[in-house]
């Protein structure tokens, strides 16, 4: 035999382990294997030939010894370099067939594919590779739908698909009846005529004479190696150069992280209900963070909205009762404004904007058979601006209506479901405490401010309501809006200094209260803002809880797909692309759980919305939290399966049961 060989093993040894016996499959075994040949290693069961097999197919590293191919070195790869050598260089077919049951024959044949870089991963080689062993009609069934020995043509197509120097058989008609077995072997005598290395591993000895050379193993050893003589054939060790690939792939490329991405897909509508059981958790999770953030932000909306009444940069100047020591001094200390005080704070010029004094009491209102009783107040021109209270239909007073004292009003609308039901106000005459007054408008919504219904209010000019309603010639109130830029704190101790001097409140406790209407603005902000985040982290908990339950979903993915992890290994993945497999597939799954989340929060906040009258809004901020979340969680709960899928040996993932 001349060439130079392929393979070559000198004393190679493997021992394994099982509990504390020593078990040694091979002994000091020493081969060579040209290029071209077709090698049968025969023996009983335990004498080693798988193990054999495995060991040149790099499945499985020897203990002792040395292994070459091609001249190089083994022992001398890394793990890609193997992964790379199975892939390109190496052709597997196993008694078990090995193929995955929801891939169609098509999508097995071209899942080497997947793991070459320098292969295009299309599917007319793969069609190619299928009409050779005669299944291209059969491309589209899955294996199910196979006979055994068509499902071993398919995995022969995928062995052959990119092309390998070396074609590594194990019992590859065990399982096959006597004509898809003659119909193997005839496949694997054609690969060889074409010049394929073939090593097969068989114990029956009519499927070794198809083979030129056949080798006997007994208790680990070589004890015999003849070559067997076959009329009308020429051994192709001439034709076939010793040639070895171990390109690098040091990264994922698009076309592999594409594969991924499909494969994942597939593996979740194959498992639809499982799938669905382990996306409820982070549904559910999702679903109430998109409703509960909605709930928070429309409240927030809603008390936004509120507050525009109580205005911006808002000082209110109230009088009221001192206090010594819990006992009140009585009524002549409290401080009764007048508008000579209203014009003193004017005189601040440009650090207020605007200033209005009110007065305010109850009332009774009727029209024609209806009354309610309601709060009544007497507000100046510029108290609308100030308060958002400008009316929607109909017009504010104005100066000739406050010179004049005159008897017309604004109403609230819930004095207008009351009095009016659904006819319009605006030009009607009410009596107030048996006083005509005309209907000039209608003031904005602007619902319940804590107890107080603020809609249940009618506004009369100011001098209207002092001197014809309520008969006061002082003011309950003043609204100073303090200009943009300016200090609200030094304009309010400035308005403190002028009150004290007009009414000589020097050596007294103050008789009157000041309050920055911005600092309840502030709080009732914050408040919603911590409520808000509240309820999200409430709701965020059960994200957790849904990615522990992926987790352990996925954990029990790798024990029930390890040897569909072994086939992978053994046709050129690399760990970081079985790892990159199981991360994929768990984010998908936390992904799409998510997407649906977010679809029934949203559907949930709208129902609460249209049924319960609840304001809910839901924000971009909440669908990309709620999805960027859900993908982390599958990212950081898929990383602990994956990493146990991408640590797992080839030859234990194969021989799992």
């Amino acid at each position: 035999m001349t060439g130079k060989a392929i393979i070559e093993l000198r004393d190679v040894s493997k021992t394994y382990r099982m509990g504390d016996v020593e078990v040694r499959a091979l002994d000091r075994v020493s081969l060579s294997v040209m290029p071209g040949e077709f090698v049968a290693i025969m023996g009983p069961s335990g004498s080693g030939k798988s193990t054999l097999l495995h060991v040149l197919g790099c499945l499985d590293r020897p203990d002792g010894g040395e292994y070459s191919i091609c001249s190089r070195k083994v022992g001398s790869l890394s793990d890609n370099e193997l992964a790379s050598l199975r892939n390109l260089s190496f052709g597997f077919v196993f008694q078990q067939f090995h193929l995955l049951r929801r891939m169609n024959a098509l999508e097995n044949v071209h899942l080497p594919l997947i793991y070459s870089s320098s292969a295009p991963a299309s599917h007319e080689r793969a069609m190619e590779k299928l009409a050779g062993v005669a299944l291209e009609d059969r491309a589209l069934h899955r294996p199910g739908e196979l006979s055994g020995g068509q499902q071993q043509r398919v995995a022969i197509a995928r062995a052959l698909i990119n092309d390998p120097m070396i074609i590594f058989a194990d019992e590859p008609t065990g399982n096959l009846d006597s004509k898809s077995e003659q119909d193997i072997m005839r496949i694997l005598q054609q690969l060889n005529a074409e010049g394929k290395t073939i090593i097969m591993v068989t114990h029956e000895p009519e499927i070794a004479s198809y083979a030129s050379r056949i080798i006997k193993m007994r208790d680990g050893a070589i004890v015999s190696d003849e070559q067997n003589h076959i009329p009308g054939r020429e051994s192709a060790n001439d034709k076939i150069p010793c040639e070895v690939f171990t390109a690098k792939r040091s990264s994922l490329n698009r076309d592999e992280l594409f594969g991924y991405f499909k494969q994942a897909i597939q593996t979740i509508v194959s498992n639809r209900v499982r799938s669905f059981l382990s996306m409820l958790g982070i549904l559910v999770g999702v679903a109430a963070v998109i409703a509960m953030l909605a709930i928070g932000s429309g409240a927030k909306m809603s008390i936004e909205e509120n507050l525009k009444s109580l205005g911006s940069n808002l000082l209110v100047v109230r009088g009221g009762s001192s206090r010594h020591r819990g006992v009140s001094i009585g009524s002549g200390a409290v401080t009764r404004f007048t508008f000579q005080d209203v014009d003193a704070i004017r005189e601040l010029g440009e650090m207020v904007n605007r200033v209005s004094g009110t007065v305010s009491g109850s009332a009774q209102v009727v029209y024609r058979n209806e009354n309610w009783n309601t709060y009544v107040e007497g507000v100046g021109i510029d108290f609308a601006d100030m308060r958002a209270a400008r009316p929607d239909v109909g017009r504010w007073f104005d100066d000739d209506d406050m010179k004049k004292r005159r008897r017309v009003a604004i109403i609230g609308r819930t004095v207008i479901a009351k009095l009016f039901g659904d006819v319009s106000p605006i030009g009607r005459t009410i009596k107030i405490n048996r006083i005509n007054y005309d209907i000039i408008g209608i003031a904005p919504e602007k619902g319940s401010m804590g107890p107080r219904d603020q809609d249940d209010v009618i506004y009369l000019p100011l001098t209207t309501a002092m001197y014809r309603l309520l008969g006061k010639n002082y003011l309950d109130a003043m609204y100073v809006e303090v200009a943009d830029g300016h200090s609200t704190r030094y304009v309010q101790g400035l308005i403190e200094d002028i009150i004290r001097k007009r009414h000589r409140l020097y050596n007294t406790e103050d008789t009157f209260d000041i309050r920055d209407m911005s600092e309840i603005q502030q709080m009732l902000t914050t408040t919603m803002n911590t409520m808000s985040m509240l309820l999200g982290s409430i709701a965020a908990i059960s994200l957790v809880v849904g990615g522990i339950g992926i987790m352990n979903i996925m954990l029990v993915s790798v024990t029930e797909r390890t040897r569909e992890i072994g086939l992978r290994l053994a046709i050129g993945a690399r760990r970081i692309d079985i790892m990159a497999q199981f991360l994929i597939e768990s984010v998908v799954m936390t992904l799409s759980g998510g997407c649906l989340g977010v679809a029934i929060g949203w559907l949930a906040a709208f129902t609460l919305s249209y049924f319960a009258g609840w304001t809910t809004n839901v924000t971009i901020f909440a669908i990309f939290l709620g999805t960027t979340f859900s993908g982390a969680v599958g990212l950081f709960f898929g990383m602990w399966p994956a990493k146990r899928a991408s640590q797992l040996d080839p030859v234990e993932a194969l021989r799992y049961e």
